[in-house]
């Protein structure tokens, strides 16, 4: 396991580099999840910036994650789009795996919005849904790997931030309210971040449901603890790309191939919500 550490200097260095490769300033930053890196494609006047060519940046190992930083325009909005991110699961640090988050910080950014490819645990939920992430219990922190650990920089952000409010409720309201008026079917709940790569047993399937958690992954939970850490505003969406399997000797089975197959039912309706927010952000800005 490699144990590289990050200093400012560094997310800084990172965000230097990418201010020379664009003309763009935005605010807004959007990190795609499995499935969906296609949306970066709407993107007008774009600014393309390969992972690789960005000091530090950490390169994805994972199909349907392109590694490249796209940064332009869309609903009148300036955003930067990251498509496709990095897990624990490839064998990078959680410094590593929430480097492009402090370097978004760094380069101005103010709200982060999250995406991820889950699985639905809710037995209300059903593949080509959206849920909209009203809180996460973050597994991977809980039994110390978090990106927290060791010496605080209190110019990154306090010692012991809060997490009462980690999604930003105002930018929820938008979501439903953007949702109910696009006629687009908008679940609400708990967001369950585990390590991966293998899916969940039956047993832990239902271990999930009893503490309360209605989708799981193998991401978002410790890039949205950093940026709340840097004083970012959060909102999260999980596409629900299989339903989870609860019983044992079942012939159903999930694979990585059945969450990229479900990405393209969901990209249709999770580039629609989101266009509907960026169309309406003034109102939260």
């Amino acid at each position: 396991m490699k144990t590289k550490q990050f200093s400012r200097q560094d997310f800084q260095a990172a965000a230097d580099y990418i201010a020379q490769r664009t003309r763009h300033r935005p605010r807004i930053g959007l990190v795609l999840g499995s499935g969906f890196g296609e949306f970066a494609d709407a993107i007008e006047n774009a600014d393309i910036i390969p992972y690789a060519d960005i000091p530090h940046f950490p390169r994805s190992t994972v199909e349907g994650h392109k590694g490249r930083l796209v940064v332009g325009h869309l609903e009148d909005q300036t955003i930067m789009v990251m498509q496709g991110r990095v897990h624990f699961y490839e064998g990078f640090t959680m410094e590593e795996v929430t480097f492009p988050v402090r370097v978004m910080r760094a380069f101005g950014v103010e709200v982060l919005i999250l995406t991820n490819a889950a699985g639905g645990l809710n037995p209300d939920f059903k593949t080509g849904d959206i849920m909209l992430i009203e809180d996460q219990i973050n597994f991977l922190g809980m039994v110390g790997n978090n990106p927290l650990m060791g010496p605080n920089d209190p110019e990154l952000g306090p010692r012991f931030p809060d997490m009462s409010t980690l999604y930003d409720r105002r930018l929820r309201e938008l979501a439903i309210d953007v949702a109910e008026k696009m006629g687009i079917t908008l679940r609400r709940g708990v967001y369950a971040g585990l390590s991966g790569p293998a899916f969940e047993t039956p047993a832990e399937v239902r271990m999930l449901r009893i503490i309360g958690a209605d989708a799981t992954g193998m991401s978002t939970t410790n890039e949205s603890l950093v940026a709340r850490h840097g004083g970012m505003r959060v909102l999260g969406f999980s596409g629900i790309t299989n339903e989870a399997i609860d019983t044992i000797d079942t012939p159903r089975v999930t694979s990585h191939e059945e969450v990229l197959e479900a990405g393209e039912v969901l990209v249709p309706r999770m580039s629609g919500l989101l266009r509907g927010i960026l169309r309406r952000w003034d109102e939260v800005a």
